[in-house]
């Protein structure tokens, strides 16, 4: 049987085994981190498209138990005065990665996937067909094919085209953070996005009663960023989003990256997906749909077509063109306060939403 070296046990590299093994190709798991992955502070919406995916490979009921639905969404500006509401159409789901990583890596055990912890990829190569992957660690691995779903910062992209672009700065700080206050309108059921004055700020109530919330700024320095940065943009809106950020004891601070585009997704073992193919500004807030979207549809390219260089190209060719609209559409939201309100849940990107997959189509 065919066997697949899974770089990455993220939201990409765990649905992708699934889908591997659906496919009836057996999948291992190598996985960096010790306990999970990087950025575990953070919390994260999966679109109707993405909650699709995972239905394709039977893994959706979990995710929808560790989450909660938001039915919809709320537009503020920095005066607190509703712009637009839109449905959050499809039974979106929002939990915290950590939790989504953990139910993930539980439903690929369940299926008897084996996931290895600590395993940092240095290197890779291809032999006579088979391909092995080297570890920081001093160990290795041997496969027939190798699937790069370790991130950004993927050493699987360097390795398939050492001049592949860096990633680029969206020139945006995001920032994490949960509260219990209850002093302000808290908003339970839907998501309030209000595109403030000097920051983009999003929060939501979950149903016991923490209420979750980010927002996006002007790159700030890293070393020096600190919650009363957030405070100080957004105490001049007329919105609870400063006393939300006030009443945060712990937030989690990054900068947010993107790869508008890799030329060279795969080579004749070794194939991307997810961030480490394509990454995306958090605003448009699809980066795990479309990494799910990927997972599924490399599963079925394997499935359906013999050759695995024609598999790679007929993913590549589904996938690039959707996901190279997403990515420069979110930068565009990212930078220009008056597309704010075409976020998740408007009308016009029903493209986005409503995109479906179907495991029993066959790839031709």
């Amino acid at each position: 049987m065919t066997k697949a070296l899974i770089i990455g046990g993220g939201i990409a590299g765990a649905v992708t085994a699934m889908a591997l093994r659906k496919a009836g190709i057996t999948p291992v798991i190598y996985e960096a981190y010790d306990t999970g992955a990087d950025d575990i502070g953070a919390f994260l919406t999966i679109m109707r498209n993405g909650m699709n995916a995972l239905h394709a490979v039977e893994a959706h009921q979990p995710v929808i138990d560790a989450g909660f639905p938001a039915t919809d969404v709320e537009y503020l500006d920095g005066s607190g005065t509703r712009i637009t509401l839109n449905p959050m159409r499809g039974g979106a789901q929002t939990l915290k990665r950590a939790v989504l990583y953990r139910v993930l890596h539980d439903e690929a055990t369940r299926r008897g996937i084996t996931l290895h912890h600590g395993k940092r990829l240095v290197s890779a190569s291809t032999v006579d067909g088979v391909v092995r992957a080297q570890f920081k660690d001093g160990t290795a691995a041997e496969g027939d094919l190798l699937v790069g779903a370790d991130g950004i910062h993927s050493a699987t992209r360097a390795i398939i085209d050492p001049e592949a672009s860096a990633p680029r700065s969206t020139g945006l700080t995001i920032a994490y953070g949960y509260t219990k206050a209850a002093s302000f309108q808290q908003s339970a059921d839907a998501y309030r996005m209000i595109a403030g004055n000097r920051a983009f700020f999003g929060y939501t109530t979950a149903p016991d009663g923490e209420t979750w919330w980010f927002s996006r700024a002007p790159e700030l320095d890293l070393s020096t960023a600190t919650k009363q940065n957030f405070i100080d943009l957004l105490a001049g809106d007329k919105t609870p989003a400063a006393e939300i950020v006030r009443s945060t004891d712990d937030l989690f601070i990054t900068n947010a990256y993107d790869v508008p585009e890799t030329r060279h997704w795969h080579n004749d073992s070794m194939v991307l997906v997810g961030d480490a193919a394509h990454a995306a500004s958090p605003a448009a807030g699809q980066g795990a749909s479309m990494a799910l979207e990927d997972s599924v549809i490399l599963g079925q390219c394997l499935r359906d077509i013999a050759d695995r260089r024609a598999a790679f190209e007929k993913y590549t060719g589904i996938r690039r063109s959707r996901v190279e609209r997403l990515v420069a559409e979110s930068a565009a939201l990212s930078t220009d306060p008056n597309r704010r309100v075409a976020a998740p849940g408007s009308q016009d990107r029903h493209w986005l939403y409503d995109h479906e997959i179907d495991w029993d189509e066959r790839i031709a």
